[in-house]
């Protein structure tokens, strides 16, 4: 297969990072795509997860799979009520927590002046409303306990605008100035906050935005997904795992001196 011809799953081999072993995640948006496979990279690393997913079904399903002591736990990110009680139950259900991936995430594509307050809200209530309650009810827990520490799910779309997109990057610009406000706020107590922004990701939520920029665009979706290709300098698409492999890193004691950052995980569409 050519690097330029589409997805070619990572074969790396996993690095260990032995002090992980014994660590309690919480990690959201955990059923399917890019959590799952957060999920599923800090598990082989002996971490035991909590799979956080306003579809519980899914997310029972995939603690299933995962084994090792995983759980499912139902969250509705933009209500308080459903994240302290989500939360609440992690801790009963793992012990504690030490970990919290606020992966969470939604999107629509519209073009700007066409947005209706209906989508710009879903975008905001999800993306930003929600990293903003987890967040903050995982670091009171991690303050109180002397250790913690956060990373977020923000994009690409939170270091450039992207057409068709702006109120989705609005969020996520969002996303990455609160992490960078909180780490600040928190390094003094010892907790990390940091955050990774994905390019071009094979996923189903990648999937129905191929098809809406395919429709907004009047081009096919192997047209879109070529575009997505010849944007990326490593030539292929990402897949969920490139992704959750950074997130282990910035979880590990390997990333013990890092702090506040939005770390780009695109195959150098965007560098800096």
């Amino acid at each position: 297969m050519s690097p330029r011809s589409g997805l070619i799953p990572t074969t790396a081999p996993v690095p260990a990072y032995h002090e992980l072993k014994g660590r309690l995640a919480f990690v959201t948006g955990a059923a399917t795509g890019i959590g799952r496979a957060i999920a599923v990279a800090l598990a082989r690393q002996g971490v035991r997860v909590a799979l956080g997913d306003i579809n519980l079904a899914a997310a029972e399903a995939a603690a299933a799979e995962l084994g090792g002591g995983a759980v499912a736990v139902e969250i509705d990110v933009r209500q308080r009520a459903s994240v302290e009680a989500a939360f609440a139950r992690v801790l009963e259900q793992l012990g504690g927590c030490d970990l919290l991936v606020a992966n969470a995430g939604v999107s629509t594509m519209r073009p700007a002046l066409e947005l209706t307050d209906e989508e710009w809200d879903f975008n905001f209530d999800v993306n930003t409303r929600g990293v903003f309650l987890t967040n903050q009810i995982a670091a009171r827990h991690f303050v109180a306990q002397g250790k913690g520490c956060i990373v977020n799910t923000a994009s690409l779309a939170a270091k450039v605008g992207a057409p068709l997109l702006a109120h989705y990057s609005a969020s996520k610009f969002a996303v990455l100035g609160w992490t960078q406000a909180l780490a600040r706020e928190l390094a003094g107590k010892g907790i990390r906050v940091n955050a990774v922004c994905p390019g071009f990701v094979a996923t189903g939520m990648q999937s129905r935005e191929v098809e809406w920029e395919a429709s907004l665009r009047g081009v096919t979706p192997g047209q879109v997904i070529e575009d997505y290709i010849a944007q990326t300098p490593l030539g292929r698409l990402e897949v969920p795992e490139d992704v959750a492999d950074v997130v282990v890193f910035l979880a590990s004691e390997q990333a013990r001196f890092m702090t506040g950052q939005g770390v780009n995980v695109t195959g150098g569409v965007y560098t800096t």
